[in-house]
């Protein structure tokens, strides 16, 4: 899947919207600490209408893309081949074109989150719960399809939604039971948990923080930290942040994309670190 690194080449990111990413910093960053100095990494506002023309125009020069909202299903259809990771959950965040012109996709979210999570010590887990079932929460099933031994709890706020994570735990072969938002509290009692959910959803929660938390995966990076990541930080919980998912899933892009193994992770991440304190 990778490209070579040779010469001037190109590489983007596509959503919308599309202002705020940090992955044009974080590539950016790769591509100087790796002597790429002809490589750019830009940053394009496209929606699912004008997904398919943007992919035709991809010359020779395009090393690959990245994929955000609402874009890592809509653009299944126009590639070559896609990973067994990325047909796992049906989501693509990373487009290799390889030397013939193929366009091949992977996620790295699901690699991301684990490599985050072995990084802060954790290698693998009896159970963990899960706040939110959106598509991130399928991406967290499925890194925990690697490292959780037994039972993952997802809280979520309707029937329709449990329903959907039951059936993503049977696709990905974990064993998923859902529970009512109402009791979110007592998600903060497990080793892991991983908060899926939008910025403010999980507030609520910082009061409910136990003594002596385990771990705490927060997806969010921006505003950091949240109410409920200072909270457990303040009772000693190990903590993953959203930039730390960034980082990892972008290091593999990175390497995918260019060739070059291993990415720059330090220099990435302080680029990331650098870009969220100058917000």
């Amino acid at each position: 899947m990778r490209a070579r690194a040779t010469d001037a080449r190109r590489a983007a990111v596509l959503g919308k919207p599309i202002a705020h990413s940090l992955s044009p910093v974080l590539h950016r960053a790769a591509y100087e600490a790796l002597g790429l100095v002809d490589w750019s990494y830009d940053r394009f506002e496209v929606d699912e209408v004008t997904l398919p023309g943007f992919v035709s125009e991809l010359g020779p020069k395009w090393a690959g893309l990245s994929l955000t909202m609402p874009l890592k299903r809509a653009i299944i259809p126009l590639l070559d081949e896609i990973s067994e990771t990325a047909a796992s959950v049906e989501a693509v965040n990373t487009v290799v074109r390889t030397e013939d012109g193929r366009l091949v996709g992977d996620n790295t979210d699901i690699p991301g989150m684990v490599a985050a999570l072995r990084e802060h010590g954790v290698e693998q887990v009896e159970s963990a719960a899960i706040l939110g079932a959106g598509a991130t929460a399928s991406s967290a099933l499925a890194a925990l399809a690697r490292i959780c031994t037994g039972e993952v709890v997802a809280y979520v706020r309707s029937e329709a939604r449990a329903a959907e994570m039951r059936q993503w735990g049977e696709r990905l072969d974990v064993e998923v039971r859902t529970a009512d938002w109402a009791q979110a509290d007592r998600a903060l009692h497990a080793p892991l948990v991983i908060a899926t959910t939008p910025a403010g959803t999980t507030d609520a929660l910082a009061a409910a923080v136990p003594e002596r938390p385990a771990t705490l995966f927060d997806v969010l990076y921006d505003p950091w930290p949240t109410s409920l990541a200072a909270r457990w930080s303040m009772f000693g919980g190990a903590v993953v942040s959203g930039l730390d998912l960034l980082v990892h899933q972008a290091v593999l892009q990175v390497e995918q994309m260019t060739g070059r193994v291993p990415a720059p992770l330090e220099a990435m991440r302080k680029a990331g670190e650098r870009a969220l304190a100058n917000r």
